[in-house]
């Protein structure tokens, strides 16, 4: 797919902010094209470290939440935490529970079942909790939805609403409501995820039971900010560097053990490691069974006891693994009519696993690049997980459909909800006509943020590692990344397992420069026969002592002067071509790459994209279809052929007329 660049032109201001930073001019360049102005703001940026937490106090309703529950840990009350059953809940759940139980409180915690319960607060959970004494309930990373359910709870349990997620027009009627959102709440910082928040909560507590500041857990709480994809800006950014620092040197039981059985021990950890390994790892607790056992590995202090917990996490994530992969094929065989003209992707299954559908509608996005929501029906009703593209928030995006659901919630980039089985067709027209009128039709090319056009030769290991001041990256502050137009690498290979992925090298004869593209290896035996514009990040590679500077790939497209749209005269020859190829059952034999190679070296040089472009067309057309097992069926025309029938095709011509 391709990748719209959008380029940041150096400016005098970040030079000169580079200068009064000491830095190289490549930092205060992005610096500033991040929004960081002065050379204050840098240094609290760059240092986190530095930079005092916010006053836990200065957030609504936080004194009247921690002296109810202080009131209860000198009183012996029962208190419950409930929370979620992602990885930002299960972080909350341990850590408030942790700590009241450190300040001398009696606590448990309960977490809903995914798919018997679903999100947010259970009433029937509330009548069960409080008919077993629970005196004060506190609520992580969920609750400031539950308005009715709060409204409806008998009098004799005090419930405490703590949660990041935006609320509605109305707050549950609850003892406290602690949520930065509030549109009453004046905290500094509004972006911390539910373990954010809760951790505030627990400064809060330390600091009115015992007067000191509490700075401890980072580590729990930095793995439920990294894997709730919140900005890692602002006090979001001190509680993930300290965090990652703490996972390295010293983490706490759990957290060891799910670095051992990811294969992380005695490395350094960082964001990448904790959203693709870890966080997984933990998650797969709450996505196929119970999230209890999460909690259990967290809160776990006896090491083998914690080594047991991970390696049961890890098989269920790889079961975990292979239902996300049989439900997105499935997903992908009810999109076999996808075109151009399709707005949005709202696909439902009749007994998907509800605990991976979010993870199949963001692989549908990563190659649709559409609004996606993945729907599996449980009795009478549908749940759904919904992923968004840059442009369009969910939230208000559901609320324009909200007459079509029961109820919905979420983030501006990821929401759930729930529908009745009757309204799916209903709902998917209301959303795929509001995400029409919502987007213009640039909007669905994604788009990637380049640093500086910078050669890979150019740079040195030194200017590599002042890069690490960036660090650590995330929602709000990703990796920089820089482009090279119009490269042809000196060679090329697919390596790894079945040669998944691909090698090449690139710069110049006197500094040969390796680049890695994941899960491309098939480009292997064509990306040195054209001209590409490349976008990369560089690292170092460390290998038998050596240390040498190589670049991680985001993506290669053609260069520009390779990127030919096919004409009406292109897309004649290339179809006579085609028919050529057709076997007795008028079957095409070749795929995309091995056609485009093939039809270079017996017709003229045709780009990737071009021949890409080509079969998109016929496909809509009807004249070819892809075949399972590689290859494409030839389908002889019944007539004739308009052009313009194909949504590829006509775009492409409404967009020139746009010019």
């Amino acid at each position: 797919m391709l990748k719209e660049w959008i380029m940041h032109e150096e400016t005098a201001e970040g030079n000169a902010l580079a200068h009064a930073l000491g830095t190289a001019p490549i930092i205060g360049q992005i610096l500033w094209h991040r929004g960081i102005k002065t050379a204050e703001a840098a240094q609290a940026f760059l240092h986190p470290e530095n930079e005092p937490f916010h006053d836990p106090f200065l957030m609504r309703d936080m004194e009247q939440a921690a002296e109810r529950i202080m009131r209860a840990i000198r009183g012996g009350e029962q208190i419950v935490v409930y929370g979620d059953y992602d990885v930002d809940g299960m972080t909350s759940t341990t850590l408030l529970m942790k700590n009241i139980r450190a300040l001398g409180g009696t606590v448990s915690y309960y977490i809903p079942n995914r798919f018997t319960e679903g999100y947010g607060i259970n009433g029937a959970a509330l009548q069960q909790i409080a008919a077993e004494g629970c005196n004060l309930l506190v609520t992580v990373d969920c609750g400031i939805a539950s308005v009715q359910t709060v409204a409806e709870m008998d009098e004799g349990m005090d419930i405490i609403i703590t949660d990041h997620h935006l609320p509605g027009s109305t707050l549950p009627p609850a003892y406290a409501v602690i949520n930065p959102h509030r549109a009453d709440c004046t905290y500094p910082f509004k972006d911390l995820a539910g373990v954010g928040v809760a951790f505030k909560l627990v400064q809060a507590l330390w600091q009115m039971a015992e007067q000191r500041p509490y700075a401890d857990d980072l580590d729990i709480a930095a793995l439920g900010t990294i894997a709730d994809l919140v900005p890692l800006t602002g006090e979001n950014r001190k509680i993930v560097q300290m965090g990652l620092e703490h996972m390295s040197t010293h983490p706490c039981a759990g957290i060891a053990a799910l670095i051992e059985v990811a294969g992380l021990a005695g490395k350094a950890i960082h964001t990448g490691a904790v959203g693709f390994q870890l966080a997984p790892r933990l998650n797969a607790a709450g996505r196929i069974e119970t999230a209890r056992s999460g909690v259990e590995l967290l809160i776990a202090e006896d090491v083998r006891e914690a080594a047991r917990i991970a390696g049961e996490l890890n098989a269920l994530n790889t079961e975990r693994r292979d239902l996300e992969q049989a439900i997105l094929a499935e997903a992908e065989m009810l999109l076999t009519d996808f075109t151009p003209d399709v707005p949005a992707i709202v696909v439902a299954g009749e007994d998907w696993n509800s605990g991976v559908i979010g993870i199949v509608a963001s692989r549908l996005v990563e190659k649709y690049y559409r609004p996606s929501i993945v729907l599996t029906r449980q009795g009478d009703v549908y749940k759904g997980s919904c992923r968004s593209i840059v442009g369009l928030p969910m939230y208000e995006a559901l609320a324009a459909c909200g007459d079509t659901l029961i109820q919905f919630g979420g983030h501006e980039m990821a929401a759930g909800l729930t529908l009745a089985r009757d309204r799916v067709e209903d709902f998917r027209r209301a959303f795929a006509n509001y995400v029409k009128e919502s987007l213009a039709m640039e909007d669905f090319t994604p788009k990637i943020s380049i640093e500086a056009i910078v050669a890979p030769a150019d740079w040195t290991l030194a200017m590599v590692e002042e890069l690490a001041l960036l660090e650590p990256y995330g929602m709000g502050n990703p990796r920089p990344v820089f482009g090279v137009r119009d490269l042809r690498p000196q060679s090329a290979a697919a390596i790894g397992a079945d040669g998944k992925h691909l090698r090449i090298e690139v710069g110049t004869r006197d500094k040969r420069v390796a680049a890695l593209y994941w899960n491309y290896g098939e480009l292997a035996g064509i990306i040195t026969e054209e001209a590409s514009d490349l976008a990369y990040t560089p690292s170092i590679n460390e290998w038998q002592g050596m240390r040498s500077v190589q670049c991680m790939v985001d993506s290669i497209m053609p260069a520009a002067h390779e990127r030919i749209f096919p004409t009406r005269d292109i897309l004649k020859a290339i179809y006579t071509f085609l028919s050529g190829l057709r076997d007795r059952d008028d079957r095409i034999p070749y795929g995309e790459l091995a056609l485009t190679r093939r039809f270079s070296r017996e017709m003229g040089h045709v780009s990737r994209y071009t021949m890409e472009c080509a079969l998109r067309i016929f496909c809509e057309l009807a004249l070819i279809a892809p075949l399972s097992e590689g290859g494409f069926q030839f389908i002889p025309p019944a007539g004739k052929v308009e052009l313009m029938n194909a949504p590829t095709f006509r775009q492409h011509e409404e967009r020139k007329g746009d010019m």
